[in-house]
């Protein structure tokens, strides 16, 4: 009995290239679906463009920034946060899908006052020893309005924050920078924490 041609086996070269990959394609996927939702959800890898932060970021610095605390609370006074720029940016030309990166100096309802190179905050003088250089300009005093933040950079004198374009919408903040892992030799976490207030014996008039 003859067979039929189409009984034999189809021998692998004419099996369609994308059948035969199936299982890669399908993992390939799932790995791209699963690092899509750990960069919008969970954490991200960002680059400092600027010397705004200066000493505690330098330009050229790979930092990874972490999503999940903020679903759980606000950002917090000392934070190094990342954030779309406001509106006020936006309508200088700043794009919406840029990135800026500050520390968050107040929240809601903290009265600021940038007095004789010092920050005060609620009326007492605060200890900064992350900042470059004590602040060449006076700002305030101003109330946090609910919603927003106060966030400058830490190079106070060279940096475009808060004191120049206003309060930052918490909405606008993608997430907190928690470690920078580039370049090697200053590998590290970066420290949240601020000073405590300081009685340096004085206060604003």
């Amino acid at each position: 009995m003859t067979a039929n041609p189409d009984d034999r086996p189809q021998s692998a070269s004419s099996t369609p290239w994308w059948r035969s990959q199936g299982e890669n394609i399908r993992l390939i996927i799932i790995a791209l679906v699963i690092a899509f939702v750990l960069r919008t959800f969970v954490a991200e890898p960002r680059y400092i463009p600027s010397d705004s932060m200066l000493p505690t970021l330098e330009q050229g610095d790979r930092l990874l920034v972490e999503k999940v605390s903020y679903y759980i609370q606000p950002p917090q006074r000392g934070d190094v946060i990342v954030f779309h720029p406001p509106e006020q940016l936006q309508r200088l030309g700043y794009q919406r899908e840029q990135a800026f990166i500050k520390r968050v100096i107040a929240q809601s309802g903290d009265r600021v006052q940038v007095l004789n190179g010092r920050l005060y905050l609620n009326g007492e003088p605060q200890l900064e020893p992350y900042i470059a250089e004590p602040p060449q300009y006076q700002w305030g005093p101003a109330t946090v309005p609910p919603g927003r933040l106060m966030v400058m950079g830490d190079n106070r004198n060279n940096s475009n924050d808060s004191h120049i374009w206003g309060f930052l919408p918490v909405e606008n903040v993608i997430g907190r920078a928690v470690i920078r892992f580039w370049p090697v030799d200053r590998l590290g976490g970066l420290s949240i924490s601020v000073e405590p207030f300081v009685d340096l014996g004085d206060r604003p008039s």
